[in-house]
């Protein structure tokens, strides 16, 4: 039997349709999230960890130093002990490894190559063989003196990474695969078990015992023994797939700053916490790009046996948002954070930890948006912080911003402030605008095809009968078909939806419905008014999110062998006066017009940016927002106009330079492109746009030496750039360099799309014409299938 999940008092983003006037608007819906279910126990099959530290010896005693202190002065004798101690840590390593590689390398499959032992995953370790995990230092050990991070990470998602029936379906699907198996697995185990990839572990027949390092998943030293970031082998670029380079654990250096192998007693890290920061810590461990090693993935060709495919990019994402101010073309701009600024906020401590700071420490619970673990496992703490942090982030923003009444082609809006009038029998088209106002990154992002996040919209009367529901839940748990969701749908060469997360069997991606940071989209919904309808008639929107997909957990559970899983519903509000984090007028229409643009829809667009100059006359990115939808409306004269007065409005900015380059480049004015592009990468050093515009030009106008250093600046950027790639196999080839121009024409040709992959997408959509309609660029949402012509049913 299912379980039923209690819900708690759910206060309804909505707002109120009356028929001689407007009553009452909501101007936005802020990111607050409400849960609809508290946590119930884990089912009997679970065997959780112990979330908390009771297993953990009391911490040695220590009394902290001065900030700064010099550190404590060693006594020859103490030199020389901890000499003699580090010469039987390296001897005893050196053994160890010595032995275990003569145990495990003779039974590897080197499926890759001798060369490529972890192929298809990018992680690498420092030395030569396999690495033996007992070289590890424990968490436990670690918790001795960091009780508060490890009772955070005990119940956290990097803890739990490998041993949790959400991923180990998938994984062990890829394992039984007949034409595939364990060595492929690497792959997926880099970024979720590195210590079973670099200790040899996945092969058949593999001579390693992996209880204790399956459960633990990423462990202290998983992340504490990284020594450099990127693709040793390309570089150092950031290219994903766990491109790290993992070095011999230790948690101590000696006094020259060498590493001493393995745990060492408590009392020479306490003696020397220098010592001890210094084998552990790195300044990348707070850099962004750390966190890309693993939350950027492609599908190479060695897993695949097709072509690379990009699988997620929360790290581009962000490089590209507002928050990373590397780029000036965000629409909107923000104070600079980072993936750690979000996922480890400081928190006073509960427990005793030596590496606090004014009794708060940087979170090790990485909190974001899975309550499919903690809910599965039965952490309350991490459930409760999880639903704690999505409530208070102002993340989302929903906006019911207009209305059209029969068709007719002028936009009632903003909602809240004009009067209109609406009859029985009225034909109503709702304008529903969401808005990514702060995620670092994409709604959703990363595994699009598990996590679903879907746009509710309902139409009630006076009595609260409904008359239009679209991105209901059935009573299985399935989402309504034809709800407007903010996921994608892969599919097979076949046209089958990639319904196990079988990631290898991916060629195409029907539809992708992401609102990427920053962005806004626009969803429509069209119904109409019963004929003997008297009152006010509400209209609520609201953001719901899973994690996971209902058909996933079915998949794993069985239909009827889990209790539904929480459902969190973003956007609540009280349709009456602004909340004080509601947008003001000039941004929903900044949001509406963002949303037309991205739809094609050019003169609504600027119809929609010319309303947010009337409000703000001096707002230069308002003209800069016409600018630049004109440019891709061809309409060039008018182009020039809005971005020459946004320039005049702001002329440091970077942003209306970059499209003023463009505009000059359709000019034919060289001078001028070059000086808008160098202009725009001396202020963003790291925008990927400007440098590979600033590279066309140079391309152009043959000068080639200069071409060729804008190129390699963007590929140190983002390594998966297709024009760099195909322009760099030129410019190589020029300079006689042969072999590397053949590497660039090679990943050109590996990355860029295959031109038959619409074809596997438009099966698959001839097969789901529920769906099919997520596909077009704007669309309605109506279950007035006559009168729409069938666009998109949205009834039960």
């Amino acid at each position: 039997m299912r379980s039923k999940v209690k819900e708690e008092q759910d206060t309804k983003s909505m707002t109120r349709l009356h028929f001689s006037r407007l009553i009452l608007s909501t101007l936005a819906f802020s990111a607050v999230l409400a849960a609809c279910a508290q946590a119930q126990q884990a089912p009997q099959s679970v065997n959780p960890a112990d979330p908390g530290t009771s297993e953990l010896a009391p911490p040695p005693a220590y009394t902290a130093k001065p900030k700064d202190a010099p550190p404590t002065p060693d006594t020859d004798a103490q030199l020389a002990s901890m000499a003699r101690f580090k010469a039987r840590a390296e001897e005893k390593f050196a053994a160890d490894h010595k032995a275990y590689n003569d145990q495990v390398t003779s039974a590897y499959n080197f499926h890759y190559g001798k060369g490529n032992p972890y192929t298809p995953g990018n992680v690498a370790a420092v030395g030569e063989g396999f690495m033996q995990p007992g070289a590890y230092p424990s968490a436990e050990y670690c918790g001795t003196c960091h009780q508060e991070a490890y009772s955070q990470w005990r119940q956290a998602l990097h803890s739990n990474s490998f041993r949790t029936p959400f991923y180990r379906t998938s994984v062990n699907l890829l394992i039984r695969d007949n034409t595939r198996g364990i060595a492929f697995a690497r792959f997926c185990d880099s970024c979720h078990n590195p210590i079973g990839v670099l200790g040899a572990a996945l092969t058949e027949d593999g001579k390693v015992d992996r209880a204790k390092f399956d459960s633990d998943g990423l462990t202290c030293m998983t992340c504490h023994s990284v020594t450099s970031i990127g693709d040793a082998m390309k570089g150092g670029s950031v290219n994903g797939n766990a491109a790290v380079v993992i070095g011999v654990p230790a948690v101590m250096v000696d006094e020259k700053g060498n590493r001493i192998p393995g745990q060492v007693p408590f009392d020479m890290i306490l003696k020397h916490p220098e010592r001890h920061s210094a084998a552990v810590m790195h300044d990348f461990l707070h850099k962004p790009e750390f966190c890309a090693a693993c939350h950027k993935a492609n599908l190479p060709a060695p897993l695949n046996d097709y072509k690379f495919i990009r699988a997620f990019t929360a790290y581009d994402e962000w490089q590209q948002s507002k928050f990373s101010q590397r780029s000036p073309l965000p629409f909107y701009q923000a104070d600079f954070k980072t993936c750690q600024t979000c996922h480890m906020m400081r928190n006073a401590i509960t427990h005793p930890d030596y590496g606090a700071k004014n009794g708060t420490l940087a979170s090790h619970r990485w909190l974001a948006g899975n309550t499919a673990v903690p809910y599965y496992y039965g952490f309350k703490d991490q459930l409760d912080k999880t639903i704690e942090f999505l409530k208070t982030g102002n993340y989302l923003n929903v906006d019911i911003l207009a209305i059209k009444r029969n068709n007719e082609e002028k936009l009632i809006a903003p909602l809240g402030k004009v009067s209109y009038k609406l009859e029985p029998s009225d034909m109503v088209q709702a304008y529903v605008v969401v808005q990514n106002k702060n995620i670092g990154h994409s709604l959703i992002p990363e595994v699009r095809d598990l996590y679903e996040s879907w746009l509710e919209f309902t139409v009630k009367d006076a009595n609260g009968k409904e008359i239009y529901h679209s991105g209901f839940l059935k009573p299985d748990g399935m989402i309504d078909p034809r709800a407007h969701s903010f996921t994608n749908r892969p599919v097979t060469d076949e046209g089958n939806f990639v319904d196990n997360h079988k990631v290898w069997t991916i060629h195409s991606v029907a539809y992708d419905n992401t609102v990427q940071a920053g962005r806004s989209v626009l969803v429509r919904y069209q119904f109409r008014m019963p004929t003997d309808i008297t009152g006010a008639v509400t209209v609520t929107a609201k953001v719901n999110y899973r994690h996971l997909r209902q058909s996933y957990l079915n998949n794993i559970f069985g239909k009827d062998d889990h209790p539904a899983y929480p459902v969190l519903k973003i956007g609540e509000n009280s349709p009456e006066a602004p909340q004080p984090n509601d947008n003001d007028d000039w941004m929903r229409w900044n949001n509406l017009g963002i949303a037309l643009l991205d739809q094609f829809q050019y003169k609504e667009s600027v119809d929609a940016f010319n309303e947010v100059v009337k409000l703000r006359p001096d707002y230069a990115d308002g003209y800069t927002n016409i600018g630049l939808t004109e440019i891709v409306w061809e309409k060039y004269e008018s182009a020039r106009m809005a971005i020459s007065h946004a320039l005049t409005l702001d002329p440091a900015s970077a942003r209306a330079h970059y499209y003023d380059g463009l505009l000059q480049r359709r000019a034919g004015n060289s001078p001028a492109e070059i000086a808008d592009f160098q202009y725009v990468v001396e202020k963003f050093p790291q925008s990927r746009d400007a440098r590979q515009q600033l590279g066309i030009t140079y391309y152009q106008q043959n000068r080639d030496k200069e071409a060729t250093e804008q190129f390699e600046a963007l590929q140190a950027i983002d390594p998966d750039d297709l024009i760099a790639h195909y322009n760099l196999s030129i410019l190589y080839r020029r300079a006689g360099k042969m072999q590397e121009a053949r590497e660039q024409q090679g990943m050109f040709a590996d990355k860029k799309v295959d031109p038959g992959a619409p074809t596997y997408s438009l099966n698959f959509l001839r097969a789901h014409p529920e769906i099919s309609a997520e596909s077009i660029p704007w669309h309605v949402h109506s279950d007035m299938t006559e009168e729409t012509g069938g666009m998109h049913n949205g009834g039960k």
